[in-house]
């Protein structure tokens, strides 16, 4: 999972547990999944285990996908009173009477604050059936969450217009409700090489609408927002790197925003590490893969060891961090030195360099630094920290790679 998918993960499921909701939840167990209706309308519905003399749970409309989240006490296991919505109040919210049957379902009533009751029947679901050609991520959903799965079942994606970025051709796709978009790349590239990295940006696409809910459902009645800004940065016979500029907000004290870019290997739609891109360390580059989502099937690298967290985040600090704070001073002096910009951003510091976001350029590598929240200006005024591959060059990576 991409760094600032699971920062947004944390803050969804931070507020779920203070709401009675667990929002993103992949490991929820077989059984607590159900399909049936609202009065008219099918629903899907979850039920979380309980947990400190509580149920919490969410359901969608499967005409409207978007979900309501559900809380109540646990008291009697087979009989249920639920309260609908993140900020629900006894007596002004809607609320879910429901009894256990012996299939393992529910049925029940649902009644709305000024409201005559609408019966309410559920029945225990698997995930639904998924195509065998269909994307990755959805396959995986459908094996970890089912509840997700049935949303993600009932969405589809909308043709958008044609560009082209360094000679290829990309034709975008967008996901309506969610307003997420991402493209495909239509030519240039051979065509089992073509389609890998399709397939990768298709699951990304995927995801990031999940992501999309997750984030929308722990926001209650003032909504929030998830807005993504894709921008190709680099395709070229070895590489795809793609910023995925994200603005949210999940329901926190404050709204954010981050980059989480796509940096792939052109040749096999490997996710890349930056060390397989820059190694200033000592022996031998290794890989820290713990935040990539890849298909078990690729091949391993072949020149890169995988490292634990603790072994990653020494090197960052020790090595990484220091080296890249020194390399930026010298190339811009002027902008570390936040001349002009009236902020103390502290650029020279190597801690905001060591888990930097980045992507690759035709110039270089771009790098975004990573800064506390209060001092979010800066990353945002942050637009000059490119690494020339001259330097780059000069200290490659894990993995062989034909940089412009």
């Amino acid at each position: 999972m991409p760094r600032l998918q699971r920062l947004i993960a944390v803050a969804c499921l931070c507020m779920a547990w203070a709401t009675g909701a667990h929002a993103g939840d992949d490991d929820a167990p077989a059984g607590t999944v159900y399909t049936g209706r609202l009065g008219a309308q099918p629903i899907v519905l979850a039920l979380d285990p309980v947990a400190d003399d509580a149920v919490s749970g969410r359901y969608f409309y499967v005409r409207h996908h978007a979900d309501l989240v559900l809380s109540g006490p646990a008291g009697d296991p087979d009989h249920l009173h639920l309260l609908e919505g993140s900020d629900a109040e006894p007596g002004s919210s809607p609320h879910l009477d429901l009894t256990r049957q012996d299939d393992g379902g529910w049925r029940g009533t649902w009644q709305g604050p000024h409201g005559k009751p609408l019966p309410l029947i559920l029945h225990p679901a698997a995930a639904p059936p998924i195509a065998g050609d269909a994307a990755p991520y959805l396959r995986q959903r459908a094996r970890t969450n089912a509840y997700d799965a049935w949303r993600l079942s009932g969405l589809g994606l909308r043709r958008g217009a044609r560009s082209t970025f360094m000679g290829h051709t990309l034709q975008w796709w967008r996901q309506p409700e969610s307003k997420i978009e991402l493209f495909q790349i239509l030519d240039g590239y051979p065509a089992a090489r073509r389609d890998r990295i399709n397939a990768v940006l298709l699951d990304r696409l995927w995801s990031e609408v999940s992501a999309y809910y997750d984030c929308m459902a722990t926001t209650g009645p003032l909504g929030g927002d998830y807005t993504q800004t894709v921008t190709p940065r680099l395709l070229s016979p070895s590489l795809v790197s793609i910023s995925v500029f994200t603005e949210y907000d999940c329901g926190g004290a404050h709204p954010d925003f981050g980059d989480s870019p796509i940096n792939l290997d052109a040749r096999d739609a490997r996710a890349l590490t930056l060390e397989d891109v820059l190694w200033v360390g000592k022996g031998h580059p290794f890989r820290y893969t713990d935040d990539l989502e890849q298909d078990p099937a690729q091949p391993a690298a072949a020149t890169a060891v995988d490292a634990d967290f603790d072994t990653f985040s020494d090197y960052r600090e020790k090595f990484l961090a220091p080296w890249l704070a020194a390399r930026l001073a010298a190339l811009y002096p002027g902008q570390v030195a936040g001349e002009g910009d009236g902020d103390d951003c502290g650029y020279d510091d190597p801690s905001i360099w060591q888990f930097p976001d980045w992507y690759l350029t035709p110039d270089g590598i771009f790098f975004t630094p990573s800064v506390p929240r209060a001092a979010r200006v800066c990353e945002a005024n942050d637009d000059w920290s490119l690494l020339p591959y001259a330097e780059v060059k000069t200290h490659p990576g894990g993995v062989a790679l034909s940089l412009p």
